[in-house]
């Protein structure tokens, strides 16, 4: 049986927690900082969890 192969797309975009969670960067986080307020910017830094609806989804993709 072959092997699965992980999508070079969600590898560089999702990381699984060690407790299973799917984490993903929030939106305008890389692009063009110096036109943002700084509280703006500190804001996108963290990131957050992805929804529920898309879990299973993402998981699939990553080879999980």
């Amino acid at each position: 049986m072959p092997k699965n192969k992980t999508n070079s797309g969600a590898k560089k975009r999702f990381r699984i927690t060690g407790s299973g969670k799917v984490m993903r960067q929030r939106a305008r986080h890389v692009h063009k900082f110096q036109e943002r307020r700084a509280s703006q910017a500190r804001r996108l830094v963290n990131d957050v969890v992805v929804s529920p609806a898309d879990e299973k989804k993402i998981k699939k993709l990553l080879g999980k």
